[in-house]
């Protein structure tokens, strides 16, 4: 079986809801040290998420909405996961006279369109700003086990040009702020509507006190991905190996 129809027949939502996100959810899996093995029995439908470096050298973070099913409140990297209707997939029934090679090829692909469209839908950035991504691996989480695809992508806009186009990003309404760190320094911006909405569900805060306040709450991107889900703690750890990588060539 190769990876794309694996993909493609593990992205039932109910399936999802009924394993992964059931409360027992560890009873489904089975002893092995092979993660194919011990999670046959799961749906595991594949995120996927992106380290988006600025033209300034920031990293792009978000914070969820407390309206949303996963992880309210959480910081994440940008992401969702690939849309198998994007390339003409609607159910697991497939027909048999279709090329697995083709429809591998067809998976292949939206892997890496599915998480530009999530970038530019989260954070409201035009797709011309992003370079082409590049896959750093995939990152598993403990609880429930659900694996994502990370990417690193360059964008070409500075980190207040895009706390501007934010502000109208398609599915803003996912999260509530929208940071701009330093990788390596102390220093962390946020969007203006970011800070105004934080600081009003604070009484006594006042929009200067809020940043100063907020600024000292997450004062690096290490201490931000310590407060995410386990995969994405995991994509910023393919991150830093990356960052390794590159300073070895």
């Amino acid at each position: 079986m190769g990876m794309g129809w694996a993909w493609v027949e593990n992205l039932g939502l109910e399936d999802f809801c009924g394993t992964n996100l059931n409360p027992l959810w560890e009873k489904f899996l089975v002893p092995s040290e092979d993660d194919s093995v011990r999670c046959q029995h799961t749906s595991s439908p594949l995120g996927n998420g992106a380290i988006i470096e600025t033209s300034d050298k920031r990293i792009v973070v978000l914070r969820r909405s407390n309206n949303v099913g996963e992880f309210p409140g959480h910081f994440v990297f940008p992401g969702g996961h690939p849309e198998p209707q994007e390339i003409g997939i609607v159910s697991h029934q497939f027909d048999k006279d279709m090329d697995p090679d083709f429809i591998n090829r067809k998976v292949s692909q939206e892997m890496f369109d599915s998480i530009v469209r999530e970038v530019v839908e989260e954070i409201g950035v035009p797709e011309v700003s992003l370079c082409n991504p590049v896959l750093i691996g995939v990152s598993c989480r403990v609880l429930n086990v659900r694996p994502a695809a990370f990417f690193f992508i360059k964008c070409n806009l500075h980190s207040k040009e895009i706390q501007q186009l934010y502000s109208t990003a398609q599915d803003g309404y996912e999260s509530t702020h929208l940071y701009t760190v330093s990788r390596v320094g102390s220093s962390c911006c946020a969007t203006e509507c970011g800070w105004q909405s934080w600081c009003s569900s604070h009484e006594g805060v006042g929009s200067d006190g809020g940043v100063r306040l907020m600024a000292a709450m997450v004062n690096d991107l290490k201490d931000m991905t310590s407060k995410m889900p386990g995969c994405h703690q995991g994509g910023f750890a393919l991150y830093m190996l990356m960052v390794e990588a590159v300073k070895d060539v």
